[in-house]
């Protein structure tokens, strides 16, 4: 039996992603968790053959969590499941010691086969991102200027760029409004720009969104 753990804050995706490994694999135990918390608390309670997090969670970032995860249980793959397309956050996380990155519009097909994968020890990654990867590896592809931002400077930039205020990135993030604000300020000295505008004007231009 595989012992699958799945984290969405949507109940509605919980449910979903759990009938499909229910109908497709009668041979994994699906549990579930609302938020990050939750997620530290039943790994530290009980063995787990893989978790399945989204990186979209209340709170604290996927992110956050996963780095947690990977410290506190170091040999627990962890597959990525996001709304975001991979240009986003796959190579990010993968580096961060993700198992594997897969969009929730390929779950319906893929999930099984992408879980049954990375708890045999491999890694998950769609053919466009494998080479991207390669291409890596291989020194061909000069790092974009974002790509330098901490965990937390990216997701700024991301949230900024769908026209979140530093409000509302302060309560998205549990952070105070003082401190999303040094991030700004940091993510526009990296990036050699002015505003709030031109932050918008670069995620648009480098298809982050």
């Amino acid at each position: 039996m595989i012992k699958v753990l799945i984290a969405d804050d949507h109940a509605i995706v919980r449910k979903g992603l759990r009938q499909i490994v229910k109908e497709q694999a009668a041979y994994m135990e699906v549990d579930e968790a609302v938020d990050g918390q939750e997620v530290l608390e039943k790994i530290r309670d009980e063995p787990w053959d893989v978790l399945v997090l989204d990186i979209s969670m209340p709170k604290r970032s996927g992110l956050d969590i996963l780095q947690e995860v990977k410290h506190s249980k170091p040999n627990l793959p962890v597959l990525i499941l996001s709304v975001h397309p991979e240009e986003q956050y796959a190579i990010r996380v993968l580096k961060a010691g993700a198992a594997g990155y897969m969009n929730k519009d390929c779950a319906l097909d893929e999930l099984v086969r992408a879980i049954q994968k990375v708890v045999d020890g491999g890694k998950y990654v769609s053919p466009t991102l494998a080479e991207k990867l390669a291409f890596e590896l291989s020194g061909q592809n000069g790092k974009s200027p974002h790509e330098v931002l901490s965990d937390r400077e990216y997701s700024v930039l991301l949230m900024i760029g769908i026209g979140k205020s530093v409000s509302e990135i302060a309560n998205e993030l549990a952070l105070s409004v003082k401190t999303v604000s040094t991030y700004r300020s940091r993510v526009l000295e990296k990036l050699a720009l002015k505003s709030n505008a031109e932050l918008i004007r670069y995620v648009i231009d480098n298809q982050l969104t």
